[in-house]
């Protein structure tokens, strides 16, 4: 709340600089200013928090699970955590089918970066959802469930069953890597709220999807 005061603050006095004339040259009008604050050691602070997913992996394995990448080699025991997503299971359905890698998908989902100094529950680079995401209230996407998306999304989706909500940690190296897109730094860690909504084969047409249909067990 501070920082955000201070950040309004700061915008004021620079809309009113040209009026003021000379006496704040310490003040800095950058947007770029906060942004590099907010994104400092960016890489180092990914790649801290990725691997410390191992940790509530092993303290929690019947809720956590962690996938290999679906372009890597399934038969290899060994590979780096950077080759997987991990997995914490927000809810189960009793569906068996996943989808195959030309079906089409549904899904309603939610993507931010990790926590940082103004976004202590991580930015929200990307929501289905009204304000607050809900699964019962939020809006749909459609798409191929692998190779139109990027590959640790794509990894989630082929294991995930209809009905299933998912929060879903996608290394960098199955992200965006080291390339940045609008509102997401590069060497950024992907954590999706995803809900697999239905499942429809290559040629199949989706059924049609009310937004505030209930599809989640309880």
């Amino acid at each position: 709340m501070k920082k955000n005061i201070l950040k309004h603050l700061r915008t004021t006095i620079c809309t009113l600089l040209p009026l003021l004339g000379g006496g704040w040259a310490g003040v800095s009008c950058s947007e770029n200013d906060d942004t590099v604050a907010e994104y400092a050691n960016w890489q180092e602070r990914n790649d801290a928090f990725f691997y410390s997913l191992e940790d509530s992996l092993t303290a929690n394995p019947g809720t956590w699970v962690k996938y290999k990448s679906y372009s890597k080699d399934q038969s290899l025991t060994t590979g780096k955590n950077t080759d997987c997503i991990y997995v914490k299971v927000l809810n189960r359905s009793n569906e068996t089918v996943s989808p195959m890698a030309t079906d089409s998908v549904r899904v309603s989902y939610e993507g931010r970066l990790i926590p940082s100094a103004t976004y202590p529950e991580g930015f929200v680079f990307d929501t289905r959802g009204y304000n607050t995401f809900a699964v019962e209230t939020a809006g749909t996407a459609k798409f191929v469930a692998a190779g139109g998306l990027v590959n640790g999304f794509s990894t989630a989706l082929l294991h995930m069953h209809k009905g299933d909500l998912w929060r879903v940690y996608i290394p960098y190296a199955l992200g965006y890597n080291t390339a940045s897109q609008t509102n997401i730094p590069a060497y950024s860690t992907l954590i999706y709220d995803l809900a697999l909504i239905d499942i429809s084969p290559a040629g199949q047409a989706m059924p049609a999807w009310s937004s505030r249909r209930m599809v989640l067990e309880k």
